[in-house]
């Protein structure tokens, strides 16, 4: 605050002193030295395969289909491996069969790849482990698990569909002499813990 004085004769000869008081200045707040936060980076949310295939890995891990067991073979979520154990009463009997899964990028809106990679005795099943199952092909559908595709083909191992084969010679065997296709399919189940070994 400052003051101002000034003195000045009035006709009368009386000298009048005015004071002019000036009004205080507010100082300006300092600039502001706190930093501006790092913006956080975006997180990268879960893809809907990803999410779908997570819930079907929780849903097969507390209840997991009769004789099956599946689940990612590492790290990545989209890559599985799989064991059924033969079915009692069928040839396959006390086998074990490796299996793999692959889940494609648009799942459930395309069907897993899934494969022997146990030697079987099977007319369904080819020498490179492909399998003629309807639900893994045309017959998909979203609604299906890996959970259900896995009791479909524990139930092709029970009953075979020589109808639509993909090795002809077996299904020939089994629908001829289905005695000697069973003596066949059981002396490779008991050797069926060699398992392949593929490239990609």
């Amino acid at each position: 605050m400052s003051a101002t004085r000034s003195t000045r004769a009035n006709p009368s000869g009386d000298v009048t002193t005015t004071t002019t008081v000036a009004p205080a200045t507010t100082p300006s707040p300092p600039p502001s030295s706190k930093a501006t936060p790092p913006k956080k980076k975006p997180v990268k949310s879960m893809s809907s395969s990803a999410k779908r295939i997570q819930k079907e890995l929780a849903e097969i891990s507390l209840d997991p289909p009769c004789g099956c067991s599946a689940g990612p073979k590492g790290d990545n979520l989209y890559d599985w491996v799989s064991t059924i154990m033969g079915p009692a009463g069928s040839p396959y009997a006390g086998g074990v069969f490796f299996l793999s899964i692959q889940f494609p990028s648009e799942y459930p809106f395309k069907p897993p790849k899934v494969m022997f990679r146990t030697k079987i005795y099977h007319c369904n099943i080819n020498s490179t482990g492909s399998i003629c199952l309807d639900i893994l092909k045309d017959n998909w559908s979203p609604a299906l698990t890996i959970s259900k595709v896995l009791l479909s083909i524990s139930s092709l191992l029970t009953d075979a569909n020589p109808r639509d084969p993909l090795v002809a010679e077996i299904a020939k065997k089994y629908l001829e002499d289905r005695e000697e296709h069973d003596r066949i399919a059981k002396e490779w189940t008991k050797s069926a813990d060699v398992v392949w070994v593929r490239k990609r």
